[in-house]
């Protein structure tokens, strides 16, 4: 100090002097590296909440189906590996964030907004289209419980302890609220046949909002139901019913293809059956009737089909189909268009009905349906002794026996049958599975009296996010089976005519019985 005066004391530069201490220096980026690591914690946290609370059209996070149990699906949270893409997208540089194919295929991906527009001009078209099939009678039957009371949105709700999922329509947009799991890959193959239905006909399908079950058996009963106690019963689709059960039945999955058995999409399957089919001509072909299939699924019928096993005694030739086995050799020996070579095929239901009817009946041979309990949506267009050879499920071997040695005394009759429904199966095409899947959505549509709105947990699904949830096998086969748009108007609907179905039900039944005095007597 000098003079009272309080001098700063510079150094010798005449710099003030800064602290560049290497400890700070150290310091500052520890902290935001620490800073940067509590917020990758904090995320994956949070995307681990979302991820574990997210059911998806491939099954996580979602429980069997308790009225019908089964393993749970065997998910992994791996890499989504597409053979289709060459590039990783940006956020594949997050690990949390690529190997959850949920988050990817939820959040991640959006469906395109733009709707296409249909490829004809219904106001030109100077004709009627063509009338549809016979068997579409059988929607307006199917649907009558509820054309005096409709369908009210509590109604539907009833249907949901019964269902695996919801699926809503708006606005051309589809949209899934996913309440259980589906054995293997069918609510994946389900909801695609649906997206594909809005792709045939893009701007023609109706705002409908219903309840699904993707298992085997029905579950509305009718005797559960009547006008003057409960009614109306919950509408409730799913692959199959009975003439005592009221649920909706809907083209099952296989028909866009079941890739865990290696069965191609319909048209490419029926093609390639029809084809094998006429590698030997009818004489040429054996004189036995032929059975493939898996007998462990909880089936009287089957387990009682495996004592017909004697080509001598019973003209009969019964295989164990053992699924896990053929898959690892690569279905070399489950090939269907390889199992034409018989004069006479045998329809036994599985657990209930079975996905085999369509095969087996696209082979030409002498069909012999152990009469059913259960049909699916086709096989009620069937008619004995024009489509396929009833059997009874009574006097199983016998009636098997009968029908081989009548068909092989009467080659040309047991031909024409076994024709007659092949070219059943022929006009099934895939072009008709979309007709039926309209009308009866169309029809279903006008019954709801409420306006189908998709619930918050509902997801919105379109073929980018069905494909992204698929592995490299389901992938192929939803390709296979991807539409086109349609180049005409769907078939005409008749008016409901419940007599004509009453008449064709009169007509099976003493066929049938007709049939079965001749075996006894």
């Amino acid at each position: 100090m000098k003079g009272g005066v309080n001098v700063k004391k510079r150094n010798l530069t005449g710099r003030t002097p800064t602290f560049s201490s290497p400890v700070l220096i150290c310091l500052v980026p520890l902290a935001l590296f620490s800073l940067i690591i509590v917020s990758l914690i904090i995320l994956h946290i949070k995307v681990e909440g979302i991820v574990s609370r997210t059911k998806t059209v491939a099954g996580h996070n979602l429980d069997p189906t308790p009225w019908h149990p089964f393993p749970p699906l065997n998910l992994k949270q791996s890499i989504i590996d597409d053979d289709d893409d060459e590039s990783r997208p940006w956020w594949g540089l997050f690990p949390q964030v690529a190997t959850s194919p949920i988050l990817h295929c939820s959040y991640l991906l959006t469906c395109p907004t733009i709707i296409p527009s249909p490829s004809f001009n219904s106001s030109s078209s100077s004709s009627s289209p063509p009338s549809c099939l016979p068997l579409f009678q059988w929607i307006h039957q199917d649907l009558y419980p509820w054309s005096l009371s409709r369908i009210s949105f509590s109604t539907l709700m009833q249907a949901r302890k019964h269902a695996a999922f919801r699926v809503v329509i708006s606005s051309g947009r589809l949209y899934v609220d996913f309440y259980y799991a589906c054995v293997q890959s069918r609510s994946m193959f389900t909801i695609w046949g649906l997206l594909q239905l809005l792709r045939r006909y893009p701007g023609m399908i109706p705002d409908v909002d219903l309840m699904f079950d993707c298992m085997d058996k029905p579950i509305i009963r009718s005797d559960d139901f009547s006008p003057s106690t409960t009614w109306p019963p919950p509408p409730l689709f799913r692959y199959c019913t009975t003439k005592d059960h009221l649920d909706i039945p809907f083209p099952d999955w296989s028909f866009w293809g079941w890739p865990e058995v290696n069965i191609a999409p319909w048209d490419e399957e029926f093609r390639s059956i029809k084809l094998g089919s006429q590698e030997l001509n009818w004489k040429k072909k054996s004189r036995t009737a032929y059975w493939k299939g898996n007998p462990d699924v909880q089936s009287p019928i089957r387990t009682k089909l495996l004592s017909c096993n004697n080509s001598k005694t019973w003209g009969a030739q019964i295989m164990r189909q053992d699924w896990a086995k053929e898959a690892r050799a690569g279905f070399k020996q489950s090939k269907l268009a390889n199992q034409c070579n018989y004069r006479y095929k045998i329809y036994a239901e599985g657990y209930a009905w079975s996905v085999s009817i369509k095969y087996i009946i696209a082979c030409g041979s002498l069909s012999l349906i152990i009469h059913p309990q259960y049909k699916d949506f086709l096989s009620r267009g069937l008619m004995p002794r024009k489509n396929y050879w009833p059997i009874s499920p009574t006097n199983l071997c016998p009636s098997i026996k009968f029908a081989v040695d009548w068909g092989n005394e009467h080659p040309l009759e047991a031909e024409a049958i076994g024709k007659g429904g092949q070219d059943f199966m022929q006009n099934l095409n895939m072009e008709r599975v979309y007709e039926y899947m309209y009308h009866l959505i169309v029809e279903y549509s006008k019954l709801q009296d409420f306006k189908p709105t998709p619930p918050s947990s509902a997801q919105e699904m379109c073929e980018d996010s069905i494909l992204c949830f698929a592995d490299q096998k389901q992938r192929h086969f939803l390709k296979r089976s991807s539409a086109s748009p349609s180049s005409s108007l769907p078939c005409t609907l008749p008016a409901p005519d419940h007599h004509l179905i009453e008449r064709w039900i009169q007509e099976e039944e003493k066929i049938i019985g007709d049939q079965e005095k001749l075996e006894t007597t």
